[in-house]
Formats: C-alpha cells, sequence, structure tokens
C-alpha cells in the first residue's frame, strides 16, 4: 500500500459500531463528525474507486500479457517485440482476443526437457508448449469460411462473447472461490448453468472443494472433501482426461454417486478435467436444474473455458489452500455469536502477489460500515470500500506485518463517538489484527474500566496456577486473592494466614527455610524466591514463594507483597525425567556388558581367518562384518572344514535374533551341523535333525535360516541343500546367476519339514558365493532389490586377486548395517597355483 495515493489515507477515520448510529471521531472529541459528512466522504470513495477500479484493470490486463510474453522468451529465446507479435498473430489465427490467447498460452505451457529440440509445434508454433486436447472454442471458425448450414450462428456469436467476457473477468480473480463466482456469472445464460464446483485432486486420490458458487454453504462443507471411491464423476473426468457428460438423471443416479441434497436438485452436469501440463488436478462441474443434453456448441463452450482457467490455475491459482468458502462458511456461525465489533479479512492480492485489498467473509452483528450496512450485509465486500480507514498508513502496514509474521497489531487508541438511546457517548477504542490461517480477524475494542483488567488478571492467575497475596506489616492483617487460597489448599472462610505464621504450612523439613525468607525479607527488606512443599490429604504440593517490601514515606518496611505458584505438575515431570535417564543409563550398561560378552563369545566360537584357505583344491575367503545399529551381538555364522574323505564343507547360517541367547544357539547349530556331516549324515538328513534339535531344545533361540554345501573334488561337483536361505551366487565366465533354491523350510518353522539337494558342476575359474541375508536385505526395499544389487557388485568387481571380497563388500553395503553379514567365498582355481 505504500503506493496508494495520499487523498485514500488522508483525513483517515476508525468506523465502528456498537449500537444505533455510527459517526466518525478524531481523537479530540471536539471535532466529533456528522451523519452528513460520512455520506459525502461516501461519495468521494465511491468516485476514487470507480477510478481505481479502471487503473487496476490496465494493471491487471498488462501483468498477464507481460507474464505471457515473458514466458515465451525464456522458452524460445525470442525478443519481447517477438514474443508479443506472436502472440497478436495466434490471436488472429485463432480468431480469438489477445487476453484469451494469452490465458490459453499459460495453460498449455509445459517445460522442455534437457536436450529437447526446439522447434516450433503445428499446435501452437512454439517449442515447450504442450498440446491442448479437445475441440477448438464455438467461435473459432477461420475468417472467410462458411458457417454448415441448418446451424444458428448465435451460439457461435454467444460463445465468442462469454469467452472474451471471462477472459477479461479472469485478471480481477484471486482466489479459487473468486473463480467458481465469475465462472457461474459467465455461464449461466449460456448453458443454462444453475450451480458451478471445483474440485482439486489430492495426493491420496481424493479430491478437495477449492471454491464453488450457487450452493449452499452448508453442502459445500459436506462435500469438501471426497475419498477415492469408485462412480466419482469428478475423479473419472480427471482420471482419464476427457469430459464426463452426465444428462439423463435416471440413468445417471444408479451408475454415479450425485452431490445434492437432494441429487434431483440437479438434473444435467459437466465434469471437465482442466489441463495442466501432462496432467489434470482441477475439474470443473457444471450443475444444471434442467434435464437433457448438452448442445454441441454449450460442449464446445465449456472445453474452451476449461482451457482458459487452465491459464490462470498455471500462472496465479494456490497450490495448497483449503476453500476459502468452506473456511468463510465455518466462521461466520462462530462471529453471529461473538459480541462487539469483528470481521474476518481474506486478503485479495494482484497478479503482482501483493495484497491489494481485503475481502470481508465473516462479521458480527455490531459491525457497521460508513453507509451503515451490518453484519451479514458487508460479507463478499471490500475492506476498503466499507472501512477507508484502513487505508491509513500505520494501520495498512500493521496488518501486512500480521499477515506475514503472525505477531498480533494493535493500532493506536482512537476517540468514538456513538449514539445510544439518544444519547451522545465518547469512549475510546482500539484496533486489533490477528492471524487465522491466511486470513485476518480484526476487532475494535472498548478500553473500558478496570473490570476488564482484574478479569485478566483473575485468567493470569489461573492459567499459570498462581495467586496474589499481601500482609501489612503494621496492622499485621494479610489478603489473599481467590487463586491463593487454592495453591495453599486454605479455606477462604478462615482467612489468610499472618506473614509470621506462613512457614507453618511447610512441611516440617521446608519450614526453617521459609522461616528464614521471612525473617530476612522483614528485616532487611531482601526479595527471596523459595520453593517448599505443603501436605493436602495423600497428595504433596510442590510450591514457590516469591515475595518482596514496599517501604512507606520513611523508607520503613509497610507491606510485603509476593505471589505462591504450585510448581507439582513441573516438579513431578522433573523427578521422571530423571528417575527416567536413570533407568536408561542402568539398561545401557546392562546391555553393553552383555554386548561385551556376546561379542567374546562370538569370537571365540567363530575364529577368522585373516587370509584364504585351501580346501579341496578351493580357494576360500571368509568375510565376517557386525552390524553397526544397535548394541546387540548377531547370530550369524560360517563354516569351511575338509572332511576326512578329502571333500570340503561349507555351512553358512542365521539365526533369529542378537544377544548372548541368539550366540548360544548359533555355536550349538555350528558344531552340530559339522559333527552329523563328519559322523556320515547326508545334507538333507543334518537339516532335519537340526530342526529337530531347534524345536525340543530347552536352550534353543526361535528359528534359524542355513545353507549346507559339499564339495567333492574327484567330481568337481557341489551338493547343496537349504533351510529358508538366500541362494547361492555363481559367477562363470563373467556372468552371474543365482543357483535354483532346491525345496526346504527355516528351521524350527514346524515339526515336519522336507529338504531337497542340488548339484552344481564346477569348471575351473568358478566362484560361488554363500552369504547372510544382512548382505541383501536394506529395509523397506523387497530382497529381489537386494539381490539384483549384489549380482551387479559381483559382475563389476569380478577378479581373481586376494582381498578382493572386502572391495566387494564395501560396493554393495552403503549407509549403516542394521544387520550382521556373513560371507564364504569360494573359488575354483583356473589352473595350477
Amino acid at each position: 500500500m505504500s503506493g496508494k495515493s495520499g487523498d485514500k489515507r488522508a483525513n483517515g477515520r476508525w468506523w465502528m459500531c456498537d449500537a444505533q448510529r455510527v459517526t466518525s471521531e478524531s481523537t479530540d472529541p471536539s471535532h466529533a463528525g456528522t451523519v452528513p459528512d460520512i455520506a459525502a466522504l461516501a461519495k468521494v470513495v465511491a468516485r476514487q474507486r470507480a477510478e481505481m477500479d479502471r487503473l487496476r484493470d490496465q494493471v491487471a490486463t498488462s501483468a498477464v500479457l507481460e507474464r505471457t510474453k515473458g514466458t515465451l522468451m525464456a522458452l524460445t529465446g525470442c525478443t519481447p517485440e517477438a514474443a508479443g507479435e506472436q502472440l497478436l498473430q495466434r490471436a488472429k489465427a485463432g480468431n480469438r482476443t489477445l487476453l484469451e490467447e494469452c490465458w490459453i498460452t499459460l495453460g498449455a505451457l509445459m517445460p522442455s526437457g534437457p536436450g529437447a529440440a526446439q522447434e516450433p509445434r503445428p499446435d501452437h508454433g512454439f517449442p515447450g508448449l504442450a498440446a491442448v486436447p479437445g475441440p477448438t472454442p464455438p467461435r473459432a471458425v477461420p475468417p472467410g469460411a462458411a458457417v454448415p448450414t441448418g446451424r444458428d450462428t448465435s451460439d457461435l456469436d454467444d460463445g465468442f462473447s462469454a469467452l472474451g467476457r471471462l477472459g477479461k473477468a479472469l485478471v480481477h480473480v484471486a482466489t479459487p472461490q473468486d473463480l467458481a463466482g465469475c465462472l457461474l456469472e459467465e455461464l449461466a445464460a449460456d448453458v443454462d448453468a444453475d450451480a458451478l464446483l471445483l474440485f482439486r485432486s489430492l495426493p491420496g486420490g481424493g479430491l478437495e472443494m477449492i471454491g464453488h458458487a450457487g450452493i449452499e454453504a452448508a453442502l459445500a462443507t459436506q462435500w469438501s472433501q471426497i475419498p477415492p471411491l469408485s462412480g466419482i464423476p469428478a475423479l473419472d473426468a480427471l482420471r482419464s482426461r476427457e469430459p464426463r457428460w452426465l444428462e439423463d438423471f435416471e440413468r445417471d443416479r444408479r451408475q454415479h454417486l450425485l452431490i445434492g441434497d437432494p441429487p434431483d436438485r440437479w438434473l444435467s452436469r459437466a465434469w471437465l478435467p482442466v489441463p495442466t501440463g501432462d496432467g489434470a488436478e482441477v475439474c470443473i462441474g457444471v450443475l444444471r436444474a434442467r434435464n437433457g443434453p448438452f448442445s454441441p456448441q454449450a460442449r464446445q463452450l465449456l472445453r474452451a473455458v476449461a482451457r482458459l482457467c487452465a491459464g490462470w490455475l498455471r500462472s496465479f491459482g494456490p497450490r495448497s489452500e483449503h476453500s476459502a468458502a468452506a473456511s468463510a462458511a465455518a466462521a461466520q456461525p462462530v462471529f453471529d455469536s461473538l459480541p462487539g465489533s469483528a470481521m474476518l479479512l481474506t486478503p485479495l492480492r494482484g497478479p503482482s502477489g501483493d495484497v491489494e485489498d481485503y475481502r470481508i467473509d465473516a462479521a458480527t452483528e455490531e459491525a457497521v460500515d460508513v453507509v451503515g450496512r451490518t453484519g451479514r450485509e458487508l460479507l463478499g465486500r471490500r475492506i476498503l470500500e466499507c472501512f477507508p480507514s484502513m487505508a491509513e498508513e500505520a494501520v495498512w502496514h500493521g496488518c501486512l506485518r500480521t499477515l506475514t509474521t503472525g505477531e498480533p497489531f494493535e493500532g493506536e487508541p482512537f476517540a468514538y463517538q456513538e449514539v445510544v438511546d439518544g444519547a451522545v457517548a465518547l469512549s475510546t477504542h482500539a484496533m486489533r489484527a490477528a492471524r487465522l490461517g491466511g486470513a485476518l480477524v480484526v476487532t475494535w475494542v472498548r478500553h473500558d474500566s478496570s473490570d476488564r483488567q482484574e478479569q485478566r488478571l483473575a485468567d493470569v492467575q489461573r492459567l499459570g496456577n498462581l495467586g496474589w497475596a499481601n500482609w501489612n506489616l503494621v496492622t499485621d492483617e494479610g489478603s489473599w486473592s481467590s487463586q491463593a487460597f487454592l495453591v495453599l489448599n486454605r479455606d477462604p472462610a478462615l482467612g489468610p494466614v499472618r506473614l509470621a505464621d506462613l512457614p507453618e504450612l511447610a512441611l516440617p523439613e521446608d519450614a526453617p527455610l521459609l522461616a528464614r525468607a521471612v525473617r530476612d525479607v522483614v528485616r532487611t527488606g531482601q526479595q527471596f524466591d523459595v520453593p517448599f512443599r505443603i501436605r493436602t490429604g495423600d497428595e504433596v504440593r510442590h510450591l514457590r514463594m516469591v515475595a518482596e517490601v514496599v517501604a512507606d514515606t520513611d523508607d520503613k518496611p509497610a507491606e510485603v507483597h509476593g505471589f505462591v505458584q504450585d510448581l507439582t505438575a513441573q516438579r513431578s515431570a522433573e523427578l521422571a525425567l530423571v528417575e527416567s535417564e536413570q533407568a536408561i543409563v542402568t539398561q545401557h550398561g546392562v546391555l553393553r556388558a552383555e554386548r561385551t560378552l556376546a561379542a567374546r563369545l562370538q569370537h571365540a566360537l567363530l575364529p577368522l581367518p585373516t587370509r584364504p584357505v585351501r580346501l579341496a583344491g578351493l580357494r576360500v575367503e571368509v568375510a565376517y562384518l557386525p552390524a553397526q545399529s544397535g548394541i546387540h551381538v548377531g547370530g550369524d555364522w560360517f563354516s569351511a572344514i575338509e572332511l576326512p574323505d578329502g571333500d570340503a564343507l561349507f555351512v553358512v547360517g542365521d539365526v533369529a535374533g542378537h544377544g548372548i541367547d541368539a550366540v548360544a544357539t548359533m555355536a550349538q547349530l555350528r558344531f552340530t551341523a559339522k559333527g552329523m556331516v563328519i559322523t556320515g549324515s547326508s545334507l538333507t538328513g543334518a537339516l532335519a535333525r537340526l530342526n529337530t534339535l531347534l524345536l525340543h531344545s530347552r536352550d534353543s533361540h526361535g528359528t534359524a535360516t542355513m545353507v549346507l554345501a559339499r564339495f567333492d573334488p574327484a567330481e568337481h561337483c557341489l551338493m547343496w541343500a537349504q533351510a529358508g536361505h538366500p541362494p547361492p551366487l555363481l559367477v562363470r565366465d563373467g556372468e552371474v546367476r543365482y543357483l535354483q533354491r532346491p525345496l526346504g523350510i527355516l528351521l524350527g518353522a514346524c515339526s515336519d519339514p522336507h529338504f531337497e539337494e542340488a548339484r552344481c558342476d564346477l569348471r575351473p575359474g568358478d566362484r560361488v558365493l554363500l552369504y547372510t541375508d544382512g548382505l541383501v536385505e536394506r529395509p523397506p526395499e523387497g530382497i529381489d532389490h537386494g539381490l539384483d544389487r549384489l549380482a551387479a557388485a559381483v559382475a563389476a568387481h569380478h577378479t581373481d586377486e586376494p582381498g578382493s571380497l572386502v572391495r566387494l563388500l564395501t560396493s554393495v553395503l552403503e549407509g549403516e548395517r542394521r544387520d550382521d553379514v556373513c560371507v564364504l567365498d569360494i573359488r575354483v582355481p583356473s589352473g595350477p597355483e
């Protein structure tokens, strides 16, 4: 508002209502205004507003044109003159006004991808502009072309007129609610529209009403949010990006969920998606009371209207706001019950984004403007029209600051003269503004007598759970507030306690400290702030007493003023926090001790070789990486031994859970599995017995997965079986694949499992990886992603050099590890080593 003319702010006065008549009054009561002065000022404001509206039309139209030219310049690299000339040529070729062409161009904007060819498109002639689906506007007939016979050309002329009016009207639209009202006003005569709705799609798949016209506020509130249900015509139109024409009410009511109470209030409807870029987020609903189909001309007109609206929605439409109308409808009943003068103001922004005015969306009955309109008569009007004094510099910028920062604003007090029951009364008021969402609540507050101050003091004491207390040292009398009696749990009928007897209310262990503070404040005048406790039945309250001395004219102590506050809730929270912290520290120590013990036990039971080992002619490398998150040790384990007959046994397993129990179960399974295979058990037989061991062992720890593999160097074959474990990975001639898993369920899951063996013939240069799930699992993604990631990493880092396993794990394990990782890297030499 810094650029507003000075005459708009000059002679600014606050306009209030409190009873029957309202007059203007400066801070000097002797210069009270009169009713004729108000009428004259209203005429001046009306003339100034008409001139401002004309200038605002020019500025808004220019802003839309310049925005369109600037966008074309950014997309094509052309000059401003070339962009303007091309817009004029396209408008002439399409038989459109320049303003319509601007809206259509803005609605069709689609950013070009990197490296996209910047060549003209046949649909627009500009690169970066997406094709707009749908038919041409009703009057888009090439110059000189004949109109088809048998068709009334008045429909085309009417469509041209409606689109031309709509193009001009859009420059003044500030909110989706304004857009809905504008569309209904322009379409009511052309397509017999009786109501208009605007819905926007939500990320969750539902709809949100962002604007409406022609329906009641209660119905708008009822349909403000629509879940993603089937049978919603607006949702169908947005998903298909094609209009939905509902022209047979009896059929439509069986197939769709229709808006209306009752639905037969509107017998035909049209739902048109507004194209914006690659998709459609907003849908326009046109509701008609009459039945029957939409004429071809009406359909073409509505499609063209949707294209015009796309430009406004892309350039000026809000991206995430709730319906202003729904908010206003919900607020007005509240304002109807409020006393005094108050209003809900919604900011109206121009094309530049600056606030140019405010719309009155709710008002109390006692709110009156300069011409005598009250309450609901003010709804929808502009604040500068009804209250010119709002243009005053300090007030305007104070409201803007509140709207931006949320900090409440209170203007300077001003004198106000009102006529109540025929008598003139003068009072002092102040204007206050507070932010409510994206709007302002403006109130005019009367500065009255001390009863208001007393109420505020009582509220402060109640909210702060404190009460004031005074003692007269000369008369030895005291006076307490009602809240002080509540805090100290004393019956008001007994009256205040003498200052010297105050320590008797405290617990015996706290009384000496409070008594010393009372003596010092009387003798030396030293202020004190002392905590103490009192007992109230079975409860102990934690209180705080603050007091100071007030001296008389001879500088002698005359009174003691102070307050007592109940801090029980705060103190209880502090004590609970201390206890919780102590419990956490204790538990943390126990868990760390358990981790240390488990880690030592794990290292003793699962020694790791420091370099690759040779088993049955194979080179085997082992890696074990503990989890980085948490303080528990996992149950991942391995075995790689040469059997008495010269074969090699490879085992990798993972016990569910962490801690000492998991380590103990790991050791039990590890040694038992080796012992069974060494003594002649088959791989599947060993798995079946291990399953029985987990089911019936009292010390076992839940379930476990495992893979057993036995390599025969004479046959060069690897026989393997698994129990719910990820499949081994085979690398052969640079190709990476996973072995097909034989049947096998995890150990400890059921009493009668079935296990099968699989055979894999190995060749010189082959590589086999056995691993635990910590290498491939990364919540929340599925394990298939992890398996693909591991295969890709192995293919990229395949080498025969020793120590390559560490580099492979580093590339696969990114970020913090949540689980232990155990890997056996088995290689068949390519030749003699």
